[in-house]
């Protein structure tokens, strides 16, 4: 009872003496107050508002690292704070939490103890609110842990805010041609496209997802060999083997915007510039069907002919006239200049992907090193490729057929991973009957091809087909006898080949039909 009688007292007499001593000899003893604290206290207290300065207008990037970083959400100390604020925004895919108001989260760093609170405070006569959080340290330790941990602070917090965003898909929007509008539209990117579902070989799935992972984490040895940050993929095959869907997988792995640039929506080689700019970091541009999208290549054979056309005028006259002809559309160096050129460093963590059905039609210059450092070839469906889409339309690993399927893939009739996607995807009820129907359009495709190859085996053994040689022979009426000769040993035989091919397709249709229970 004494200790608390004379602790109310010490309070009666502060009050009294706060009401009579002047408000700067109030300030300096706080300020002593604090000094003597700081003195004796054993850790060292490093406060970070929410803005920069008085104004309050410039964000501090420190403090929304700390915000980040406290509510990513397989941060462990997070959850050792007693109350947390729930909340999810538009463009998020997760729900994060926050430090509540004046409440403290402790976490560990090289073995040291840190301590973050989170304050607010509201002003006086205003709605307005102060935030700020206050680093607590170890203050024989801070010197050697202040830097480094600022650093790993801000390290997972851009690592959660990349994981955690939405997403988005832009493409280049003819209807933004003022300077200040933006010449790209998005919506959200919600491909479920990835590498566990991509039906691809596992060797080159992994190449692939190990480049990916080398480019990401590369930004000093990029800095170091003075190359931009940035990646390119060429990636070639038949209609239907995969292209787009390995695009999303590579946005999905890598959680990076994907720009897909339409070059006949781009006026000039000044507007393709524009778009560029304009792109962000950690994004894929894409550029699909890059041989079908502009004639790149004609520029070559254009310029060549002009110079022909004009070697007799002047050179102020050809410079002119080249630069009317090149003006109002995308040329070659233009895009050039696009994936490789000065322009193509104004942003980092870039990839930019070129798909063609026809590698040959794409200008050897597009495609050299520097520009397309990978080029990956997607074909027909190879053995791993076609259990990796069994397993995933219709759940089973392995099947009665598989060894029939196989052999015809081998034997090439293999299709396209979209074309036994669809078959896969009609008939996923019953995995007996899509397995049949796999098998039975690989059998039609195997004798289609024999079919093709023995019609044209045919005709250049037929009289009427006017081959060089052929016409000789028919000039000289002595060789028509050999020539006939020939021609039936040769249809022979086409026939004991044909025959045996029939059989070996004989062989196929009664694996089809034999029941898979047996």
């Amino acid at each position: 009872m004494e200790i608390l009688s004379q602790m109310w007292s010490l309070l009666g007499l502060l009050t009294v003496l706060q009401n009579v001593l002047p408000s700067q000899l109030l300030s300096l003893l706080h300020s002593l107050y604090e000094s003597l604290q700081d003195l004796l206290s054993p850790y060292s207290y490093f406060e970070i508002p929410e803005f920069n300065g008085y104004c309050g207008v410039d964000l501090n990037d420190l403090y929304r690292h700390v915000h980040l970083y406290l509510n990513a959400a397989n941060h462990a100390p997070g959850a050792a704070c007693r109350r947390l604020t729930l909340s999810r925004s538009p463009s998020s895919n997760r729900i994060s939490f926050a430090v509540a108001p004046n409440h403290t989260v402790h976490d560990a760093f090289r073995g040291q103890r840190v301590t973050w609170t989170h304050h607010v405070e509201t002003a006086q006569d205003s709605l307005e609110e102060k935030r700020s959080f206050t680093l607590r340290l170890p203050k024989r330790h801070r010197h050697s842990l202040l830097s480094p941990y600022l650093s790993h602070v801000t390290a997972r917090a851009e690592e959660f805010e990349r994981v955690s965003r939405e997403r988005r898909l832009f493409t280049n929007n003819t209807t933004g041609s003022g300077s200040f509008e933006s010449g790209w539209v998005s919506v959200p990117f919600r491909h479920p496209s990835t590498f566990e579902t991509l039906a691809l070989e596992p060797e080159l799935k992994r190449q692939i997802k190990n480049d990916l992972t080398a480019f990401a984490d590369g930004k000093e040895f990029y800095n170091r060999v003075g190359r931009a940050w940035k990646r390119g993929y060429l990636l070639h095959g038949p209609p239907g083997s995969g292209k787009s869907s390995l695009i999303a997988a590579m946005a999905n792995f890598l959680c990076y915007d994907v720009y897909d640039l339409e070059l006949t929506k781009v006026s000039d080689n000044s507007e393709l510039r524009s778009l560029l700019i304009q792109t962000t970091n950690r994004s894929i541009i894409v550029i699909e069907d890059i041989d079908c999208s502009v004639d790149l290549t004609a520029d070559r054979t254009t310029k060549k002919t002009q110079a022909a056309k004009l070697s007799k005028r002047k050179k102020s006259q050809t410079a002119s006239f080249t630069r009317c002809e090149e003006s109002g559309r995308v040329t070659l160096s233009g895009l050039l200049n696009f994936t490789d050129g000065l322009w193509s460093c104004c942003g980092d963590e870039r990839i930019v992907v070129f798909t063609t059905n026809h590698r040959d039609s794409v200008d050897p210059a597009l495609v050299r090193c520097g520009r397309m450092d990978v080029h990956v070839s997607l074909n027909t469906c190879g053995v791993h490729a076609f259990r990796e889409l069994a397993r995933n339309y219709l759940g089973v690993d392995s099947h009665v057929l598989f060894e029939a399927v196989e052999g015809c893939i081998r034997s090439g009739g293999s299709l396209t991973p979209a074309h036994v996607g669809e078959i896969l995807l009609r008939n996923r009820g019953d995995a007996d009957v899509a397995m049949r129907e796999v098998l039975a359009a690989m059998q039609g495709r195997m004798l289609a091809a024999a079919a093709v190859a023995d019609q044209a085996e045919n005709e250049d053994t037929t009289v009427g087909v006017r081959s060089p040689e052929s016409v000789l022979l028919m000039g000289s009426p002595e060789n028509w006898d050999a020539l006939s000769g020939k021609k039936r040993k040769e249809q022979n035989g086409g026939n004991n080949n044909w025959d045996k091919k029939v059989k070996f397709f004989v062989r196929l249709r009664s694996l089809t039909r034999s029941d898979p229970g047996r």
